[in-house]
């Protein structure tokens, strides 16, 4: 198993459902498996949940689980002979009441959608194939929208409404449903599909506060609402998402790359893990090797500094999951090669509640290269540490030891951090070489090596980070 810094992320479908599967990929370096609720049963769910306890069990790993809620889906509804062929200039008329769709009358599925879109505003149907303009609403149940650019349009087919500030609940009753199944689950993580706004993470986290459960939220950026809050966003998510898919169609697509680069940089610059989505192997669905652009795609992401790299169908539904993540963890090994820590670094945080803790984070890492350190090793209870640590991009890996078991699924998705269990707590002197001497036993260190250790002194008083203590492996 390789241990990089850029972990991956991969989803789970048919193609890699059985323990068998999962575990081939866990092997391989997965770090996170993603479950994505637009699919599947809850039984569906809860077996895949069963299978990764399993393999974390009996391979000693601690692969994280990403549960992806689907968020607001609006769709056209059935067509008549399955689609309509549409050229420009065309006026179409859609109505929030179930019907046949023809040239006289279509169903749209979201029923705040004459009373939110405004005459002038865009409208894209079908990942953007048809592009639309709105001519005018009554306000109530019908809207008048003008084709700009044509072609078939069939039953079903996704609505993107770039220009509109949707009324919709970020949370749907369907993802509510969902998330009273998933918060009964050893969950790390929850994805929260088209955020708009910092209120939709903080709703979530509210809810799963409520539920007594541990798991963080990753709000997934891709509608330009949240580019435009997405400091506010940023500041009070766990985790980002750059979900690529959605995002290329409401925006742009040609900033794409400078808005995934933006994003990046800010979340280092906030110790939030980021994550880069949406085809990044895409052809390998089908084939056995990515393409050029595919290559440099995913070198680029691991070079712009992103903790995460996601597989998306690549894995759920392709033919070759294994030799995906394979392909995957060598560009990613390549382009760590040429990784520039130096720059990432972001400035130590003014004085606040934690200041100290990062104070200590940020000299654990510039220690580290100072003395050509081969870890830094650190217990966390709230992971508050590995994060702060990891946002400053060391040059060495980060050995993470914690008492809570849940917070090693939820750490694997860090860049540069690896987690052990650990909870017995002595004295603080005592603590570090017993760290020391389980990483020897693993093989990651050895004698002569120089650790930079971090922790909270009195060690059972389980403080805030405030030591850091530069030792020789013995």
């Amino acid at each position: 198993m390789m241990h990089l810094n850029t972990k991956i992320v991969a989803t789970v479908g048919p193609s890699c459902s059985s323990f068998e599967a999962l575990r081939d990929l866990a092997l391989e370096g997965v770090s996170v498996f993603r479950l994505n609720f637009s699919h599947g049963t809850h039984e569906d769910h809860a077996k895949i949940i069963d299978h990764i306890c399993q393999i974390n069990n009996q391979y000693e790993v601690h692969i994280g689980i990403m549960a992806d809620l689907q968020g607001p889906k609006l769709r056209i509804g059935q067509m008549h002979d399955n689609g309509l062929l549409v050229a420009p200039g065309d006026i179409l008329t859609f109505k929030d009441e179930k019907c046949i769709g023809t040239k006289e009358q279509i169903y749209m599925s979201y029923d705040y959608f004459a009373r939110d879109v405004r005459p002038g505003e865009k409208i894209l149907i079908d990942d953007g194939k048809l592009v639309f303009e709105v001519v005018d609403t009554n306000n109530t149940d019908t809207v008048h929208l003008k084709c700009l650019y044509g072609g078939i349009l069939s039953s079903n087919k996704g609505v993107n409404l770039p220009d509109t500030e949707v009324s919709l609940p970020c949370l749907t009753e369907k993802d509510l449903m969902d998330l009273d199944f998933i918060l009964t689950k050893p969950v790390n993580w929850i994805a929260l599909s088209f955020v708009r706004k910092p209120e939709d993470v903080e709703d979530l986290q509210s809810r799963i506060e409520k539920a007594g459960h541990y798991a963080k939220v990753i709000a997934k950026i891709e509608k330009p609402e949240a580019i435009k809050n997405i400091d506010k966003i940023i500041k009070v998510s766990n985790a980002i998402m750059v979900a690529r898919g959605d995002l290329g169609v409401e925006m742009p697509i040609e900033k794409l790359p400078t808005i995934q680069k933006m994003i990046i940089n800010k979340c280092i610059q906030r110790a939030r893990p980021v994550i880069v989505a949406t085809q990044l192997m895409d052809s390998m669905i089908n084939n056995p090797s990515p393409t050029r652009a595919e290559v440099t795609d995913v070198a680029n992401a691991v070079l712009d500094g992103t903790d995460a790299v996601m597989l998306s169908a690549e894995t759920s539904v392709g033919k070759h999951p294994v030799i995906v993540v394979k392909a995957m963890n060598k560009i990613i090994a390549e382009a760590e090669d040429h990784y520039s820590f130096q720059t990432r670094r972001p400035n130590s945080s003014d004085k606040s509640s934690t200041f100290i803790n990062d104070v200590v984070c940020f000299n654990a890492a510039k220690t580290a290269e100072d003395i050509g350190a081969k870890a830094i090793i650190g217990l966390t209870i709230s992971g508050y540490t590995a994060f702060k640590t990891s946002s400053y991009r060391p040059n060495c890996p980060i050995y993470m030891f914690s008492s809570a078991a849940h917070m090693l699924g939820t750490l694997n998705l860090v860049w540069g951090v690896h987690c052990y269990f650990y909870d017995k707590m002595s004295s603080t002197d005592e603590t570090v070489e017993d760290l020391v001497q389980i990483l020897k036993f693993y093989g990651k260190l050895f004698p002569g090596d120089l650790v930079v250790n971090t922790g909270s002194m009195p060690i059972d008083k389980k403080l805030r980070t405030n030591m850091l203590k530069v030792t020789e492996v013995e």
